[in-house]
């Protein structure tokens, strides 16, 4: 095998130790200290004209002559690794940014970086310039071994996994073995400058990845300073896209999605992921995951991975919730609830109570028909079986997934990743903002680092502007439930006195419909308040400098979580747990702020309620959701390209089809995460109340896949490739929704479905042993004579002139020697109530950790290919370090001894022992 690897070049990054004679203090020269062997000190650093890599002089080339899907220098040899994008605006400014960019497009060809400009004469609009940049060998091997990135050094001889005797009927699923798998599986090694006769080095040109090469050009660009401004040391090309002196940054597409490069050096990897995998019509097939992973990197490919098995889960708790469905959709006319409220013999002569004052009046219990037989399909026994599926199914999603990840980290070499030596890396706004320095007890070398005192005003400020948002959602939801209050008996009053109503007032009774817009409302304020505080919460995330991009994550993270929870979620747990379970008696009702009758639950119960609540919040949250995702990127993109449409194709460059896309920022993928969290709370959290959760989730899930990829694809600048080999702090927030999913759906059996009552009605008060559940709405129901109500709760008319009438409760009637106070039933369903919820969230907790204990993080067989990859990868490395040693032997090297030769040998033996 020809191997074109170079010894002897030496690093590059000298180039910026020096400039104008001064030292550098920046980040770019701090990421080579453990090299700092290679690289001379100040005094003896390379001057200019020795170390600069000069870029050919511009020549006069006709723009029409060069393919539009270019993705090369003009030399059509140097491939462009990233571009930048400016405008030259005359402004007041316009001399400030010049010198900007004048100074660090210097520093990039000092770090080795080669720069080719495109006039805004050859630009589409005649406004724009365009920086190419390409990252030579040299600063590639440089790079690549600060990075630490892993490279093949020898074919994968490990033979793959036994087939699965359902892969013939899978094979309409499955993707080309082309697709599925581009690369041959190597073993690889991290990359090391003096041993590059040890890697597989065919091509110079292509040994190393383009998302590799736009990761390595990246890192130099965040770090590589740009002069001092008031009398600080400035850097970073995040810091010039703020302030204007580019307007943008960004690695190219390798071709358009929709057709092949004319280049046959490109791979047209973008139309290939087009074609088999971002449209919808191949919902149905699995997804090229190593072809997004080489092409966006690991970070978006483990998203990806993680999406996919979540729907893949999912099918199997949609499949579970239809059944249970279905199951109370066919015992309907069996359930003896809604059979007596509908009997016109005795829900039509069961007179309640006003469900609001003065303005209510007295009314039927057969008025509520309908609701209470739609109740059936969600409060029924299936209910309870499917929570404690839902508890396990959760277990089985999580469990399994980490044994999914530690395969994807196999394959993708990720095994021996450290997050910390990727991630706990100085962000440059923290080396930027924090003057004052350090010295590191682990390296001994200075760092900067923020005081104590800075930080604890800084946290403060942002706890405070959390708890500030977090009580502003608060007192959103009191005011959606004021709404509630204040509008129950203007629905009923409309409903009582509009003629055209009357043939629906079955179905949309008053509570439904009031439910239903405060629904409604609550996901427009929902929508309204997200808007707002993304953009806080990022500012506070910034204010507080964090010191890595991992911490800056996580806070964030944890900021938009808290709210995201209680700004979903607020209005899901009011109606599960407290409407209807704090509204008193007639005559002794309790008031919110002592103005607002508190609202009562449907004879039938609370639980369809819920369902409403839940399915418009999640329904309108993915729609809403699918909205942003893909239509508004598609017209910004087609409003933006607009006038490229009346210009010649080969006019329009690959650099400019690129700029006039979305931008794929670095919290692209956060946003993806959360709302796919939100969602699983969701399924989860109430998942109780309504079994076809999951389907609803599936079908979006199926539809996300395929809309995220065509956005990625199609709609937005390539983003520059990370790596990541887990989830992140999302695992943990899972595993915590998890936990507190079992406690939520117990107490909605509990205390929000009739399932409990109605069993302690089957088994303890029944009288009628062929129909046990005959005459449980009449004893679901308390006595309350009319004479007794106070003014202030008397309907102002009582045509009937009703003695009595009804309300949900269990107290003693109005004749008794304890009237209206609680029975002993209300004591015995209570106490069946938490004896319930106790039994069935130790039963739940026990399965789970049961499972989760059963089932190994990492499969068998990985943990053997790991353990084999690493024995071989050790020998390969001991086997060119004793060849190397021989050679310096027989060379006669004085430094070569033969005991250092015995020791390497000696190793060796040692590692093959192990």
């Amino acid at each position: 095998m020809n191997r074109l690897g170079k010894k002897g070049d030496e690093t590059l990054i000298e180039m910026a130790l020096s400039t104008d004679g001064e030292e550098c203090n920046g980040p770019l020269c701090e990421t080579v200290s453990s090299a700092e062997s290679e690289i001379p000190s100040s005094s003896e650093g390379l001057n200019s004209t020795e170390t600069t890599l000069l870029i050919p002089e511009h020549q006069v080339i006709d723009k029409r002559h060069q393919s539009k899907d270019s993705i090369f220098f003009r030399d059509g040899v140097r491939r462009i690794d990233f571009v930048l994008s400016y405008v030259d605006d005359l402004n007041k400014e316009w001399e400030k940014k010049l010198e900007r960019r004048k100074e660090f497009e210097s520093n990039l060809q000092k770090a080795g970086l080669e720069l080719e400009t495109e006039d805004k004469k050859e630009s589409e609009d005649g406004k724009i310039y365009f920086v190419k940049i390409h990252a030579p060998w040299e600063v590639l091997i440089t790079y690549a071994e600060v990075l630490n990135i892993k490279v093949p050094i020898r074919e994968n001889d490990i033979p793959s996994t036994v087939e699965n005797p359902l892969d013939c009927m899978l094979a309409p699923l499955r993707l080309p073995e082309k697709v599925m798998h581009p690369e041959p599986d190597y073993f690889t090694a991290p990359f090391s400058k003096d041993k590059q006769e040890l890697y597989l080095i065919d091509d110079e040109s292509t040994f190393f990845s383009p998302s590799m090469r736009n990761r390595i050009v990246n890192y130099i660009l965040t770090r590589c300073p740009y002069g001092t401004e008031e009398g600080k040391k400035k850097f970073g090309i995040k810091r010039l896209l703020n302030n204007g002196t580019y307007s943008a940054a960004y690695p190219l597409h390798d071709c358009q999605y929709w057709k092949k490069a004319n280049d046959p050096n490109c791979d047209n990897e973008r139309y290939t992921l087009y074609m088999e995998w971002a449209r919808f019509l191949r919902f149905y097939k699995e997804q090229p995951l190593d072809l997004i992973r080489k092409y966006y990197g690991e970070k978006i490919g483990i998203y990806f991975a993680w999406l996919g098995f979540y729907t893949e889960m999912l099918f199997l708790a949609a499949v579970v919730g239809l059944i249970c469905f279905l199951y109370g959709l066919f015992t309907m006319d069996e359930n003896m609830s809604s059979k007596e409220i509908c009997d016109p013999a005795i829900g039509g002569e069961i007179i309640m109570c006003p469900l609001c004052d003065r303005d209510c009046e007295y009314w039927r219990l057969n008025t509520t028909c309908q609701s209470s037989e739609y109740s059936h399909l969600f409060d029924n026994v299936a209910t309870l079986f499917f929570a404690i599926f839902m508890g396990i199914w959760v277990t089985l999603f999580l469990e399994f997934w980490k044994r999914r990840q530690a395969r994807l980290k196999y394959e993708w070499d990720l095994v021996d990743f450290e997050e910390e030596q990727q991630q706990l890396q100085l962000r440059p706004e923290y080396e930027a903002k924090c003057t004052q320095k350090k010295k590191n007890p682990v390296t001994q070398e200075m760092e900067p680092y923020l005081p104590i005192t800075s930080q604890a005003v800084r946290f403060c400020i942002s706890g405070t502007t959390v708890l500030f948002w977090v009580s502003l959602i608060i007192a959103s939801m009191i005011a959606v439930i004021v709404y509630r209050l204040a509008v129950y008996a203007a629905f009923a009053s409309l409903m009582e006195n509009t003629e055209t109503l009357q043939p629906v007032r079955g179905l949309l009774t008053p509570q439904l419909a009031t439910s239903v817009t405060a629904s409604c409302l609550n996901f427009i304020i929902i929508m309204i308040l997200n808007f707002l505080y993304e953009r806080i919460a990022i500012w506070i995330t910034d204010m507080e400098i964090p010191r890595t991009h991992m911490e800056y994550e996580n806070r964030l993270t944890m900021k938009m979580f808290l709210f995201q929870f209680v700004n979903y979620y607020s209005s899901c747990f009011y109606v599960a747990f407290f409407k209807g379970k704090f509204v008193g008696y007639p005559g002794a009702y309790t008031y919110m702020f002592n103005r607002w009758r508190n609202e009562e639950c449907d004879p039938a119960g609370c639980l369809i309620e819920l369902t409403t609540q839940l399915t418009i919040v999640m329904a309108g949250k993915q729609i809403w959701g699918n909205i942003q995702e893909a239509i508004v990127p598609w017209i910004c993109n087609w409003w933006g390209r607009r006038k490229a449409r009346n210009n010649p194709e080969n006019l329009y460059s690959r650099w400019e089809q690129d700029h006039d896309l979305q931008t794929f920022g670095a919290l692209g993928l956060f946003y993806e995460y959360l709302e796919m969290v939100i969602q699983f709370g969701f399924i989860t959290l109430f998942v109780a109340s309504f079994p076809l959760a999951p389907l609803l989730a599936l079908m979006n899930n199926i539809l996300e896949i395929r809309v995220d990829s065509w956005k990625l694809t199609t709609q937005y600048r390539r983003p520059v490739a990370a790596k990541a080999h887990s989830i992140g702090v999302w695992q943990e927030i899972l595993n915590g929704m998890a936990i507190l999913s079992v406690v939520t759906n117990a107490f909605i059996v509990a205390f929000t479905s009739d399932m409990i009552p109605r069993l302690v009605y089957y088994y303890a008060y029944s009288e009628n042993e062929d129909s046990p559940m005959s005459g449980y709405i009449n004893n679901s129901l308390s006595v309350f004579q009319i004479s007794d109500f106070p003014d202030r709760n008397k309907p102002k008319v009582n045509r009937e002139d009703f003695v009595i009438c009804r309300y949900r409760d269990y107290r003693y009637p109005p004749d008794h020697e304890r009237k209206y106070l609680h029975t002993m039933q209300f004591w015995h369903i209570l106490a069946a109530k938490l004896a319930f919820i106790i039994i069935m969230e130790h039963v739940v907790f026990i399965v789970k950790f049961f499972v989760a204990w059963m089932i190994p993080d990492v499969p068998a067989d990985v943990k053997a290919k790991i353990k084999r990859e690493k024995y071989l990868t050790q020998k390969i490395l001991h086997e060119y370090e004793l060849e190397k040693l021989k050679e310096r032997l027989c060379q006669g090297d004085k430094r070569a001894t033969e005991k250092e030769f015995i020791a390497t040998e000696g190793r060796m033996e040692l590692s093959r022992a192990m």
